[in-house]
């Protein structure tokens, strides 16, 4: 039998619409217990073996859940104590509405039976589907429905007992009233064997806090924000928390040119980085602009906010810089949360059932937690979810989900930066190892006559050491009347990835490779990305290929495409071909080839930059590791070679080849990469801090920039050119990908490059952006189909996001896993190193150290905790007495880890030369405590210097 639904909706010019559903009532539906005499028997994981023992319930018993339960604990659901539940159909189909991501992990639980969950569909059940009341809220519909099918359960298994969980206070009254076993998670819990260490996962949502004092404003209901927001009152935007000042942030908004800064308790009201907030814009005058301030979160896990208020002052203390100013508000209440779980540790040294949790990201406030088992978690790193953040709480409460593992051991570092990262790392699926080709693999006699042979032509692979995905080779040839053959040969990934297959699914979420340290998460299995699908030497590939005909001025002459068969007879690092190049006896076709290539490559990046391309730096160091232990060894500047760039400028020439192919055969849906232009404001730092050195930077174009940057050079600091560079990379915006269809022609423009078109197509094995490329230009020469989904603009732009995503995200991950292996390879040592001033703030230097690609404040304070620094803003100095710091000024300064809070990662910078007696850098104990024989030997070598700078000062007095 069934029955009917009627909804009425209003559709998008204003008209109501009744939709009328008809909705099927069915008898034959089982109650999931195989015992059961009066339903038919189905499959289900409900089992007599697992016993819930609860000291409150008498006996085994089962569990129906309520919707809150699972949204706002499924942490402790997933718990293998929890068994025999039971899953009602409309809670399954109101946490899909509500959040995904906790419906997949709800279905996961489902899925495995040794859990024994089992699903029943209350709301086609004669005897439990209930009709919605008129004016009933679909939630108290909701709690209704539930509610029967507990009633029911008990009446219908009157043997078996059952227990309703829920955390909606007013839902468990009303169950009681109407005769159902019902408690809340937190009572269950604690009843539970071995409760202390469920009871650290619950969230804490049911703690009342009304009763403290308020620390922060209140926000503003949602519904009163977005109408504020319709009338322009307020502005929508992502929040976003400043790295180096704990009470400073900015809001990104959609039609502002600049963001909104937001200072302070009142102005950051409670938002966390990447909340959607609504922000009140403060009166013109009233604007600021950000505050020169290093100051760290050193608060209690106590509600004490002394220091808080104390650094509060000293930002509004601090003098407004008038040529700065910024739009400047604060937070009045937050549209959508974008809270997820984040690694970190326990910061320590309270003992108490109460511990603040310090993430490793430090665009994240630290985080409140309750636990029983402090003294273990402090060796562990944990990972935390936010469960609220009262008015009257300094920071926001949460709950501990679980241990990835000892502090500073490499798996676990390497868990939390991929954890930290959102970088997708499981083991590939039994469906993506399916799609794999069978070994042994070989080229057919028809695999022939679909490709060009060009197994004869001399081709190589120059790629950095250790790489086994190698998925570019390159050659170079002489072909009569002055022209060379120039080929750079890709690895034809798409012919094993097909379109819609698991594995091209799996590929497309992965997005790209991430490389840390030790370790490499693949985008695709490992028999592609280092066998089949990598240019390995003296193995026949598949390839794609690239080939120009060009004169002895790398003048291209012709171009084609093609998919080949190719046999690379050497692959090489770039030292190597480095090597072969430069030695005059060495005349062999292979070394001819390189060398051709490599007079080739300099024309075309001496004609790239001539056109305003960036060369642009950053500190990129490499770590070496010992094979055996895996612990740092030292490290290193990544070293270069002529043979670097000749890749590189083969790369860039074929991207732009290709990209020029398929927009031109694919004008709506070509995948193509831009690099935006930056807004001018975007250069200040870089502008001011040239201005200081006496250089005129210009940044109305790029080409002005490039030739600004090669123009700033100093003879006494070899450096200072490198550190502008570096500079005007964090001017940039991302680069990002996009269908061609979705912007402006003027708007493909790649700012870095310099050219009016780019793509990528030459890493297919460690980028999915490629193996899209790929695709579109195998269709362009005939070599393969197309297939809906690639010429889908939508689909593609989709895509996009994606891929910036994760490929950002890579970035990140990549630079944490240095940073990381650094940090280790500093423990237990002290190090007197040459440093540069990167940037001169209001009571801190940022120092950079080239050696160790490390950047660290260093801290300008006495003993007592009283600079005797003076700042000055406009020239952008630090001075006490005859020692002035401008940046980029070269500093010694010794290094180490906080030997206090070494499981932070934390260094401390302290000042060798220039020296001041009365000088120290916070917190100098730690320092001596680490290795007082250093520090005595040191202490000679100060005592030196300072009666050398008496000496001078008493001179120019007697002058």
């Amino acid at each position: 039998m069934f029955t009917t639904k009627i909804f009425i909706k209003k559709n998008k010019i204003g008209n109501f619409l009744k939709n009328v559903r008809e909705h099927y009532i069915r008898d034959d539906i089982s109650c999931g217990f195989p015992e059961c005499e009066n339903c038919l028997p189905v499959p289900t994981n409900l089992s007599t073996s697992h016993m819930n023992d609860c000291k409150l319930i008498d006996g085994n018993h089962y569990l129906i859940l309520d919707t809150n339960v699972i949204l706002n604990q499924m942490d402790v659901i997933e718990e293998t104590v929890f068994g025999n539940v039971i899953i009602l159909h409309t809670v399954l189909n109101e946490v899909k509405h509500r959040s995904l991501p906790i419906f997949k992990r709800l279905v996961n639980i489902i899925e495995n039976p040794s859990r024994h969950f089992y699903v029943f569909t209350n709301d086609h059940h004669k005897d439990t589907y209930l009709i919605q009341k008129e004016n009933e809220l679909v939630n108290d519909y909701n709690d209704r429905s539930i509610r029967k099918s507990c009633s029911w359960y008990q009446t219908h298994l009157p043997f078996k007992k059952f227990v309703f969980l829920t955390e909606d206070a007013g839902n468990k009254r009303i169950a009681l009233e109407e005769d159902i076993t019902s408690l809340s998670v937190k009572d269950y819990v604690q009843n539970l064997k071995d409760h202390h260490l469920l009871e650290d996962k619950l969230a804490k949502t049911f703690i009342n806090y009304a009763a403290g004092k308020d620390i922060y404003p209140p926000h503003m209901a949602v519904t009163e924000l977005l109408g504020k927001i319709k009338t322009g009152k307020l502005y929508q935007g992502t929040f976003r928390a400043s790295r180096e000042n704990y009470l400073e942030g900015y809001v990104t908004v959609d039609g502002l040119n600049d963001p909104v800064i937001v200072q302070g308790r009142e102005g950051l009201n409670r938002a966390v980085d990447g909340d959607i907030v609504a922000v009140e814009l403060f009166k013109e005058e009233d604007w600021t602009s950000p505050t020169e301030l290093v100051i760290e979160d050193e608060g209690q896990v106590e509600e004490i906010i002394d220091d808080l208020v104390e650094k509060e002052k000293e930002i509004k203390m601090a003098q407004k810089n008038k040529d700065e100013i910024k739009p400047t508000g604060k937070v009045v209440g937050v549209i959508r949360r974008k809270w997820r779980q984040y690694c970190g540790i326990l910061e320590g040294g309270v003992e108490s059932v109460y511990q603040l949790f310090v993430p490793s990201n430090r665009s994240i406030p630290k985080i409140r937690i309750e636990t029983r088992q402090a003294e273990f978690l402090k060796t562990q790193k944990l990972i935390v979810t936010i469960d609220s953040w009262p008015q009257s709480s300094r920071y926001p409460h949460g709950h501990f989900v679980r241990s990835l593992g000892k502090i500073g051991d490499q798996d676990t570092e390497n868990e939390v930066v991929l954890l930290e990262h959102d970088v997708p790392h499981s083991q590939f699926s039994e469906e993506v190892l399916n799609c794999l080709p069978k070994l042994p693999w070989i080229i057919t006699d028809e695999d022939v006559k679909k490709r060009v042979d060009l197994r004869d032509v001399i081709i190589c692979s120059v790629d950095p050491p250790g790489c086994t995905d190698i998925d570019d080779a390159l050659h170079c040839r002489e072909i009569g009347d002055g022209k060379l053959e120039v080929g750079v040969h890709i690895a034809d990934v798409s012919h094993f990835i097909r379109p819609g297959t698991a594995i091209d699914l799996e590929a497309a979420s992965r997005a790209t490779t991430v490389y840390l340290v030790n370790k490499r998460i693949d985008m695709v299995p490992e028999l592609l990305s280092s066998n089949l699908c990598s240019l390995r030497g003296g193995e026949e590939r598949f390839a794609f290929s690239c080939i120009w005909e060009m004169d002895q001025n790398a003048n291209i002459l012709n171009t084609r495409f093609h998919k080949s068969i190719i046999q690379s007879k050497r692959a090489m690092t770039y030292e190597e071909a480095q090597v072969m190049i430069d030695d005059k006896s060495k005349n062999d076709a292979l070394a001819n080839g390189l060398r051709g290539l490599n007079r080739l490559a300099k024309i075309l990046k001496s004609r790239r930059l001539e056109k305003g391309a960036l060369v642009l730096a950053s500190p990129e160091v490499k770590i070496l590791m010992d094979s055996e232990t895996m612990e740092p060894l030292d490290v290193e500047v990544k070293k270069l070679f002529e043979t670097n760039s000749m890749v590189e400028e083969f790369m860039l020439l074929a991207n732009i080849s290709v990209a020029e192919k398929i927009l031109t055969d694919f004008p709506d849906c070509a995948m193509l990469r831009r690099h935006p232009t930056p807004p001018s404001t975007n250069f200040d730092p870089l502008v001011k801090a040239g201005k200081h050195l006496g250089f005129d930077i210009q940044i109305d174009t790029g080409k002005h920039l490039a030739e600004s940057l090669n123009n700033a050079v100093s003879s006494t600091n070899p450096y200072l050119n490198t550190m502008l560079r570096i500079l005007a990379t964090r001017c940039m915006l991302q680069a990002v990908y996009f269908p061609s269809g979705t912007l402006q022609k003027e708007e493909f423009y790649h700012y870095g490059l310099a050219v009016p078109l780019y793509t990528h197509f030459t890493s297919p094995i460690r980028r999915y952006a490629d193996i899209i490329v790929h695709r579109l230009l195998a269709v362009s020469c005939a070599a393969d189909s197309t297939y809906p989904d690639l010429l889908d603009k939508q689909k593609s732009s989709q895509l996009c996001q994606n891929l910036n995503y994760r490929n950002r995200m890579a970035q990140y991950a990549g630079r944490a896993s240095v940073a990381f292996n650094t940090h280790l390879f500093f423990k237990g040592k002290i190090q007197d190193d040459e440093g540069y001033v990167l940037f001169v703030r209001k009571n801190a230097l940022q120092i950079l150290l080239p050696k160790y690609g490390l950047e660290c404040p260093l801290y300008l304070s006495t003993k007592d905790g009283k600079s005797v620094f003076t700042y000055d803003e406009d020239e952008q100095t630090q001075s006490a007495g005859d020692v002035v710091f401008h940046a980029f000024d070269p500093v010694i300064v010794r290094v180490c880890l906080d030997s206090k809070n070494i499981q932070h990662e934390k260094f401390v910078l302290q000042l060798v030369k220039p020296y001041i007696e009365e000088f120290s850098v916070k917190p100098l104990k730690e320092i001596n405590d680490l290795n007082t024989e250093t520090e005595s030997s040191q202490g000679e070598k100060r005592s030196v210097e300072n009666e050398g700078k008496s000496r001078k000062k008493q001179k120019k007095k007697n002058k």
